[in-house]
């Protein structure tokens, strides 16, 4: 375990780039549809019950929010994509931030990409994968909820997303996570030490 991600803090949250804090240091993003478990997870890994705001109906992360984690170093949950129940004209626009965001953040560093195991590798992931890979940007995914998932059937879609992504060429590590059960926490933490100390951060001495 890394303590820094256990005091992580609530920041800002921003509408688009120009309410977000000063594009300094070094952010890593957590990205995934609306339903796959983006605001637990982190809040698992914050070991923080309310730092990222969940709810039982998709789409309520509606901005960029911002969390500190330890000097120059952030954490951001990105907007939940492709199964809210909102306006097609309240989607273009998440999707519009998230883009600006993604393209024009010069603190960005990597990318956590959140999936549900039972249903991984939708379309929305693979544009993700492919954004990431065509700029170079590392990404370490999360299979969330492999508890609702027999071990042996989470241990086949392990491998079965190993597999695709190997064959794409995409920068990426991968593991199974569950908030529910609080496992993967500490693998989690490692993938994001790396992600942050890709570009010199140290992650584990911010």
């Amino acid at each position: 375990m890394n303590p820094i991600y256990f005091q992580a803090k609530f920041l800002s949250s921003a509408a688009d780039l120009g309410g977000a804090p000063s594009d300094e240091g070094l952010e890593i993003a957590f990205a995934g549809r609306s339903n796959a478990g983006k605001s637990s997870a982190i809040n698992t890994i914050t070991r923080q019950k309310n730092l990222a705001r969940t709810s039982k109906t998709p789409g309520r992360t509606q901005l960029l929010n911002f969390f500190s984690v330890s000097g120059p170093l952030r954490l951001v949950d990105l907007p939940g994509y492709g199964y809210a129940q909102v306006p097609a004209e309240v989607k273009k626009q998440w999707h519009a931030m998230m883009e600006r965001y993604l393209t024009g953040r010069e603190s960005l560093c990597g990318i956590v990409l959140v999936m549900d195991a039972r249903r991984p590798l939708t379309d929305f992931d693979w544009q993700m994968l492919e954004w990431g890979g065509h700029n170079g940007l590392p990404m370490h995914i999360l299979l969330t909820k492999a508890d609702k998932l027999p071990d042996s059937i989470a241990a086949k879609t392990l491998a079965s997303v190993q597999e695709a992504l190997d064959h794409s060429g995409f920068p990426y590590s991968l593991q199974l996570f569950s908030a529910l059960k609080k496992k993967g926490v500490e693998e989690a933490h490692q993938a994001l030490d790396l992600l942050f100390a890709a570009v010199g951060a140290g992650g584990d001495n911010p």
